[in-house]
């Protein structure tokens, strides 16, 4: 049982055309997830699986199964902790919980209040919690008792003036912290319902910050409901089926994979929760103990996992892969393919958004495309005028008519930032600040940021290609792709290299990999420059923080 037809007109389509013509989201006035969905599950079908809490980190494997009766039960329960925090309708609340219970658990409950979770990363220092918490005017914090996190938030706490109170998940609680866990047992089971409006403030994430402060990118009551394009259609999350997208739960792919469009499919989440350093082996084994059904990650996790022994895990009951976050290197795609039998399905969207574009099933994937737009959205390639580029030529990718109508799980707004708001919201449309061109069938190719294409002697050279070409021979574990100044030809390409087990650097490989990218692709993209590096900036998404490269490579100068 799923809530799919209460949300729908229709649930199955004949083919792309007719998804995208023919998709009708209906939108409840007074929409709450935590009422609508999980209360609702928890009185129609109460001992329905919900979540896997799942962690080997240790010698023994940790495991805790929920089901909707359980966190319909537990979110009233935090619910009304964080209402002795002082917490009401329209406040808002820090959450730094990794990948525990809880983090399901109070985001559903800040939800049922009428409050705005603010899920944070677990790197954050404490000048990171000042900014946010001030930016935000945040009335209370709940976070894990991991030591790094504690020393942070009492750093914070002098800085943070509309912090009133700080939750505490787990057995080491500070002197005037709340004992969440211990706070919810004594708490009541019931909770007096509030009536929320769709336009109300749910949700709000920080971007990561790579040019300027970060921005507040602010989500309604309804965004969760924009999100079963991204967990029908797109991941293709079964009702009953488990599902793990990779993330954590700072990360608004949290919000894409592991909550909102998942649970309204009836779908059962897995929360693969590490405390340590990524170990794709570790990994490996929670898929195969689990026996997934469906999976999503970001491309630097499968570029891990297609170098370890994969024949270590069943693929039986996989159905379906997809990747975001990140063009997906065509080479990653035939390597997991021959090892599992799967397709990797891409697809495009950001924090601001849900799935906007995407491969979705029906018809070809193009390796190296991230497929064709999503019901609901009016996409379009367009130039610096805002005018629509013709079929083939680089544009800015952005949302078409949001004047007159927001789609449903497209952000409000930068949250008190007005600059921002005027600079991607204009002429009628919403720019995403990524670059991008369409094929004569619809199909958009990714060519990076606005800022990370290269420009060289007159050419454009988007990062991708540079970097699928490299992925290509067995040395390249990871790769980044980046300008960098030069006298004469303007820009050069210069790649960042991590090289896989078995391989040292030396110039000898460097010009290998200078040639095998020449006979790979255009010769004038090749890399000029190649540094070989132990490990690459990334986001705590996992995205590759191509623009730290850059600002390393201007401080050498």
């Amino acid at each position: 049982m799923n809530f799919l037809s209460r949300y729908l007109e229709r649930t199955d389509f004949t083919g792309y055309e007719d998804f995208k013509a023919n998709y009708k989201l209906n939108v409840p006035e007074h929409f709450n997830f935590g009422y609508d969905i999980i209360d609702e599950y928890a009185r129609i079908e109460p001992e329905k699986p919900a979540l896997i809490w799942y962690n080997n980190d240790g010698d023994e494997v940790l495991r805790r199964d929920f089901t909707f009766g359980m966190i319909s039960e537990l979110s009233n329960r935090a619910a009304n902790v964080f209402r002795s925090m002082g917490i009401g309708r329209g406040d808002r609340v820090l959450l730094i919980l990794r990948q525990r219970p809880e983090a399901w658990i109070c985001i559903a409950a800040l939800c049922k209040l009428g409050a705005t979770a603010i899920p944070a990363s677990f790197q954050l220092t404490a000048k990171d919690i000042i900014y946010r918490c001030e930016a935000a005017q945040a009335k209370a914090i709940c976070a894990i008792d991991d030591d790094e996190i504690l020393k942070h938030i009492a750093g914070s706490v002098h800085g943070c003036t509309t912090v009133k109170a700080v939750g505490i998940v787990g057995e080491n609680i500070p002197a005037g912290c709340v004992d969440f866990r211990r706070a919810m047992e004594l708490a009541s089971r019931s909770l007096d319902k509030v009536v929320t409006d769709n336009n109300d403030i749910m949700l709000m994430y920080f971007s990561s910050g790579t040019t300027g402060m970060p921005k507040m990118i602010a989500h309604d009551f309804t965004y969760p409901l924009g999100h079963i394009t991204t967990a029908k259609y797109w991941q293709h999350v079964e009702d009953g089926g488990r599902h793990l997208t990779y993330s954590d739960s700072g990360w608004a792919k949290f919000a894409w994979g592991k909550i909102y469009g998942q649970w309204i499919c009836g779908a059962v989440l897995v929360a693969f929760d590490e405390t340590g350093k990524f170990q794709p082996a570790k990994l490996l084994a929670c898929m195969n103990d689990l026996q997934l059904t469906t999976f999503c990650a970001p491309p630097t996790i499968y570029r891990f996992l297609i170098k370890e022994d994969m024949s270590v895990c069943s693929w039986s009951s996989l159905h379906h892969c997809c990747t975001a976050g990140e063009p997906l290197n065509p080479e990653v795609f035939r390597r997991f393919k021959e090892a599992t039998g799967q397709d990797i399905y891409e697809g495009f969207g950001q924090t601001e958004t849900t799935v906007i574009l995407g491969n979705f099933g029906w018809g070809e994937i193009k390796l190296g495309s991230t497929g064709r737009p999503v019901a609901l959205y009016n996409i379009d390639i367009a130039d610096e005028n805002g005018n629509s580029c013709e079929d083939g030529v680089v544009g800015s990718i952005v949302v078409r008519g949001t004047d007159e109508h927001r789609p449903t799980g497209l952000f409000l707004g930068y949250y008190h930032d007005d600059e921002a708001q005027a600079k991607a919201w204009k002429n009628n449309m919403y720019n995403t600040g990524d670059m991008g061109w369409r094929d004569s069938d619809g199909y958009i190719w990714f060519e990076g940021r606005g800022d990370d294409v290269i420009k060289c002697s007159g050419y454009r050279i988007g990062p991708f290609e540079v970097e699928s070409a490299l992925l290509t021979h067995p040395s390249v574990l990871e790769c980044a792709v980046t300008a960098v100044p030069d006298p004469i030809r303007g820009q050069v390409v210069k790649a960042t290299v991590v090289l896989a087990r078995g391989y040292t650097p030396s110039d000898e490989l460097r010009k290998e990999l200078q040639n095998h990218v020449k006979t790979t692709t255009a010769p004038y993209k090749y890399p000029r420059v190649l540094e070989f590096v132990d490990e690459l900036p990334k986001t705590t998404s996992g995205k590759i923080r191509r623009v730290e490269i850059r600002q390393n490579d201007a401080a050498k100068k």
